[in-house]
């Protein structure tokens, strides 16, 4: 089985951040070319942690310059903007700009996209704190096991010998409570020795389980006609019934071992500290991808499918810029949050944008279409390349891949030609090509266990060569 080895070079918290060539030779490694990108956004990444490093009066007045990516799409647009954020560990969503309406229309809002950063924000913050205590969680959730399970074998015997399982403590003899104690003792630790051996992950034991509710409630009442008093009462009330519900399943020891660590680890982690640190994150770390920014762009002012493009620009104006957005957890302040927008701009500009958008775009980069040369590099140079992972994928049934120089030459050379005759979709072409070369192999992987498989030049063109000679069906295939 071929293996790659995927190492980088991310740097742990509170350690030294990357430098901007150090950045940009780590996009290298998965991202070919786009140099121009690549160095803006290392520039953009560098700044952040140098206005991090400011007292807290002169950080107020600077402001991240936000990057406008103009290129055609499968370029690397949003690859670039996800890996450095990804190398950077920041929070980062990507959204379409057409996905968006005017506030008036029936949509999603703009401010819709800081509310998703906060929560990917604190999922990931979540995430990284509940595993940070898994070993503690692990070690009072066998705890819990083994109380659980001496408690219901200690029933099962009672029950067995016709005494009250339910019987109070103080009405036992003192002798008895002893002896009872004893044998509970030794049965505490011969189960966790077999615990610790996992030699009771099969068996089947009854498991008292809370029902989890998430209930978010924000009160507001201005000159309001609301007892607030009277309203926290019957939250507190809702609540204490709903803690109160509980359900009992039959588990198996595995199934329960992994239920109590995560009810463990919850408990260790206090997610209001979470959610406040996360916060912060978001406004100081956050990455926010705009694709399609051009399709709001109506042209010559007519009205289309869109007809609140320009609506929408106008709202996105205050979040870029910097405002205080509302979400379930609290205000979020936008002011230092990284905003990079792209679009293909193949029938308009960047100049057609409101020119207060345009004005806080200030960092314009292009990015170049890709030659059968960068396709061929996207086929060999990137640690996830697309040999690579139909070689892993097909491993895995004992079939070896090896592809030869020419017909990789030969699968970019194609991709390329496509492109020229079809819409350009860059390297998501190399993509459609490939499935069809791989196709018949794919399908046959269980016959061809153990063989090797070479996929050369005359193998590619034997598969695709005849429906690229067809330019019309190429357009409908490829």
């Amino acid at each position: 089985m071929s293996t790659r080895m995927m190492t980088s070079v991310r740097p742990e918290r509170g350690t030294l951040p990357l430098t901007p060539a150090e950045i940009v030779a780590e996009l290298d490694r998965y991202i070919v070319g786009q140099e121009e990108a690549k160095r803006a956004v290392a520039i953009a990444i560098r700044n952040r942690w140098r206005w991090q490093q400011l007292p807290a009066e002169v950080r107020r007045d600077i402001v991240p310059k936000n990057i406008l990516m103009i290129g055609p799409t499968g370029v690397g647009k949003t690859e670039i903007a996800r890996r450095v954020a990804q190398l950077v560990d920041a929070p980062f969503v990507k959204v379409e700009a057409t996905k968006f309406t005017e506030v008036g229309y029936v949509g999603r809002d703009v401010e819709s996209i800081v509310r998703e950063l906060v929560e990917v924000s604190i999922s990931s913050l979540h995430g990284e704190r509940l595993e940070a205590v898994r070993e503690e969680a692990s070690r009072a959730a066998l705890q819990r096991l083994v109380d659980i399970l001496v408690e219901q074998r200690e029933r099962r015997r009672a029950k067995r010998q016709g005494s009250e399982a339910e019987a109070e403590p103080e009405e036992e003899a003192p002798e008895e409570r002893r002896k009872r104690e004893r044998r509970m003792a030794r049965e505490r630790r011969r189960l966790l020795d077999l615990l610790s051996r996992d030699g009771l992950e099969d068996e089947t034991i009854e498991l008292d389980l809370e029902s989890e509710f998430d209930l978010f409630v924000t009160p507001y009442a201005e000159n309001g006609g609301v007892d607030l008093d009277e309203f926290q009462e019957t939250v507190a009330d809702l609540l204490e019934t709903l803690q109160a519900r509980r359900r009992t399943r039959r588990v198996s020891v595995r199934e329960a071992r992994r239920i109590l660590t995560q009810q463990e680890a919850q408990r260790l982690v206090d997610f209001d500290a979470v959610v406040e640190a996360a916060i912060k994150r978001a406004e100081e770390s956050g990455i926010v991808f705009i694709d399609e920014i051009d399709k709001l762009i109506t042209k010559d002012g007519e009205y289309g499918p869109d007809v609140s493009g320009e609506g929408v620009q106008r709202d996105l104006l205050p979040i870029v810029e910097g405002s205080v957005v509302m979400t379930r957890y609290g205000p979020v302040r936008t002011d230092h949050i990284l905003f990079i927008a792209a679009g293909a701009f193949h029938n308009a500009s960047p100049s057609d944008l409101i020119p207060e958008l345009q004005g806080r775009f200030p960092i314009r980069v292009e990015l170049q279409r890709l030659t059968e040369d960068d396709l061929y590099r996207i086929l060999t140079v990137p640690e996830n390349a697309l040999t690579w992972q139909y070689r892993e994928l097909l491993s895995v049934e004992g079939v070896e891949l090896v592809f030869t120089e020419d017909g990789l030459r030969e699968v970019a050379r194609l991709a390329a030609l496509v492109n020229s005759r079809a819409e350009d979709i860059g390297a998501r072409r190399l993509a459609t090509i490939m499935e069809k070369v791989i196709e018949e192999i794919s399908f046959r992987a269980p016959e061809l266990a153990g063989q090797t498989v070479c996929i050369d030049a005359d193998y590619v063109r034997q598969r695709v060569g005849t429906i690229v000679a067809d330019e019309d069906l190429s357009k409908f295939i490829l």
